[in-house]
């Protein structure tokens, strides 16, 4: 375990300049997208991070400049990071190159329709293949930091950790010096688990380790001092990961936080943030119900199924308004015992996906395996993988205000709309896939591209 530091930590800091690529669509939850136009693709705001002169106790605070990042002249830097830096300019002229063009044929056996920009995502794809190093700091001890969960519900912390620990060694890299993106492997799950005091509600523990490792990495090494956590990223699929992250207010504000609770009204910032997809792997594999759905000639005879505890404030709408009121909309609090849970998911066309405590669901992902159309019922919910997804392309949102017209709004999608998503999903399905070992466009791979994209769109 990270043992605790007491004395305190005076750090010069050097001004940091990152521009972030804020263009393209402001749909499905996500501030920022691959653009349609080289035009657009251009036209992003500059994003300062004043460090330099604040003083003690200060928060960072963003100066926004009207210059366009053409004119940006990047401050003189060491000989590494002027290699790293220039890499990463041709990463960004090679997908700034094809982002306006739409329909180019792409080298991937998916349907272009569920990307915002297909050529951009393969572009940027490639380049994060071509050139991505992770660093992933050896500080810390077991059982805390190096491992986490596999098989419950917070499976996508525990699988990605093990990988970049244990797994394909591709992007990882010994020399820190040479890393794009430095990987805080510690698990705030098992923060939970091993710190927290049961009905305490008191996440005091969970944060002063937080903040005793980034003390402890960041005076051994001098990489986290040179962008105030600019590039680094902690991953946390615990609903308390974003509460674990105030331990230190960069890694808080500026650092990338990939959690599952990706709420954009409690902090979450799409803009350096990055949401994981919540998976629930019973035993540490899918059900195996769900790896081969029916085919589509076969029916799905219930419109639409929900079965879940009443948690947080949207489940208890859905059950007040549909709740054994129609027999098309199947609707339980908790499942009898003589029914299956996935069985219905796999006889439904609609599978209602609503928030619990915390915006995100497993239920998403489960419905996306068994080729139920997924009904996100959230409100500031930013929705994994938005930055290239089109979720409209495979899913339905509905707002939490219009839950009374469910029915309504279902029985108006047509059969060629239906069959339409029904298509989506099955070609977004591999992003979705933990596999062991990994393969190209799985989830893992689709984390460190949303990570890849965060790092591209700034300069250091």
């Amino acid at each position: 375990m990270v043992t605790r530091i007491t004395f305190s930590i005076v750090v010069v800091s050097a001004v940091i300049v990152a521009v972030f690529f804020i263009s393209g669509h402001l749909s499905g939850g996500s501030l920022w997208s691959y653009s349609d136009t080289e035009a657009d693709f251009k036209k992003f705001p500059m994003v300062k991070l004043v460090g330099a002169s604040r003083r003690r106790g200060d928060e960072p605070r963003a100066v926004i400049s009207a210059e366009i990042a053409s004119r940006f002249k990047p401050i003189s830097r060491r000989r590494g990071s002027d290699k790293l830096e220039e890499g990463l300019a041709r990463a960004r002229a090679a997908v700034r190159k094809v982002a306006s063009i739409r329909n180019k044929s792409v080298n991937m056996d998916i349907s272009s329709s569920i990307y915002r920009n297909p050529s951009a995502f393969h572009q940027s794809y490639r380049e994060m293949e071509r050139r991505l190093k992770v660093y992933v700091y050896e500080e810390g001890e077991l059982p805390i930091v190096h491992d986490g969960p596999c098989k419950d519900i917070y499976t996508s912390e525990g699988r990605f950790i093990h990988e970049m620990e244990h797994g394909s060694h591709r992007f990882r890299t010994s020399r820190a010096e040479e890393a794009h993106v430095y990987f805080m492997p510690f698990s705030v799950t098992w923060m939970v688990k091993y710190l927290y005091k049961p009905n305490t509600y008191d996440l005091t523990p969970l944060q002063e380790f937080v903040s005793d490792y980034v003390k402890l990495i960041s005076t051994k090494h001098p990489f986290w001092n040179r962008t105030q956590g600019a590039d680094h990223f902690m991953l946390s699929c615990h609903d308390w990961g974003p509460r674990g992250s105030e331990g230190n207010a960069y890694l808080y504000s500026t650092s990338i936080r990939v959690l599952c609770n990706a709420n954009s009204s409690e902090g979450f910032n799409p803009q350096k943030d990055v949401s994981l997809p919540e998976i629930h792997l019973y035993g540490g594999y899918v059900n195996p119900k769900l790896i081969s759905p029916p085919p589509t000639t076969i029916s799905r005879p219930f419109l639409a199924f929900f079965a879940g505890g009443l948690h947080g404030p949207v489940r208890p709408i859905l059950l007040h308004h549909w709740k054994g009121r129609d027999p098309d909309i199947h609707i339980y609090e908790y499942l009898p015992k003589n029914l299956d849970y996935y069985d219905y998911m796999l006889k439904s066309k609609f599978c209602l996906c609503p928030s619990g405590y915390e915006v995100a669901s497993p239920r998403i992902v489960e419905a996306i395996y068994a080729e139920c159309i997924p009904v996100i019922l959230s409100d500031h919910y930013v929705l994994p993988f938005s930055d290239v997804l089109r979720w409209e392309a495979f899913s339905i949102q509905v707002n939490v205000t219009e839950i009374v017209r469910l029915k309504e709004i279902l029985m108006a999608v047509t059969e060629d709309e239906f069959l339409r998503l029904k298509e989506g999903l099955r070609a977004i399905r591999k992003h979705f896939v933990l596999n062991q070992p990994v393969e190209r466009f799985d989830m893992f791979h689709m984390i460190l591209h949303s990570v890849w994209l965060r790092r591209l769109n700034l300069r250091i």
